[in-house]
């Protein structure tokens, strides 16, 4: 296990397999006073070879900023009229499994942008995927309560394993 960023002592660490990401980050001394947590899941199991890095308040800002602007742009590209030159470049000019919410790694507000999925139902997702170790299928949604074939059928298109 490797840990980098904004932790007081990183490095590598032994850690068993049924250890988090929060676990990973008490090894290593906890949190710097300039850590952002909030765009990694502490909850998440680790496994073999994984890198984790913790970044800071500055770099997750620069990652929102520039998260708006992609948004932007790709706002434009779905309107060519508007645009001098066709972009085929854009993305989602075709579908994808690139464009597709994975299940088994999405966060919950990932997830809340399927859709009919609030927040009650991605926690439902989230707490079903962490207790019996992630999706084998996208099938296997509709295990989640409250995830029936109706609300699959709106949303399998968009989701992936």
């Amino acid at each position: 296990m490797d840990i980098k960023g904004e932790v007081n002592i990183p490095g590598m660490y032994s850690i068993p397999s049924s250890m988090r990401v929060l676990d990973v980050i008490d090894k290593a001394g906890g949190l710097t006073e300039n850590a952002d947590t909030s765009v990694i899941n502490l909850s998440k199991k680790v496994v073999d070879e994984m890198v984790i890095v913790i970044y800071s308040r500055e770099q997750v800002q620069n990652f929102e900023e520039t998260k708006r602007q992609e948004e932007y742009l790709q706002e434009k590209c779905k309107k060519p009229e508007e645009n001098a030159i066709q972009n085929d470049a854009c993305y989602g000019t075709n579908s994808s499994d690139s464009t597709k919410i994975n299940i088994n790694t999405a966060t919950l507000e990932e997830l809340m942008s399927l859709n009919g999925i609030g927040e009650s139902k991605a926690k439902d997702i989230l707490t079903y995927r962490e207790q019996n170790g992630g999706f084998q299928s996208i099938d296997d949604i509709k295990n989640v309560p409250g995830i029936g074939e109706k609300l699959f059928a709106q949303i399998q298109e968009a989701i992936t394993v």
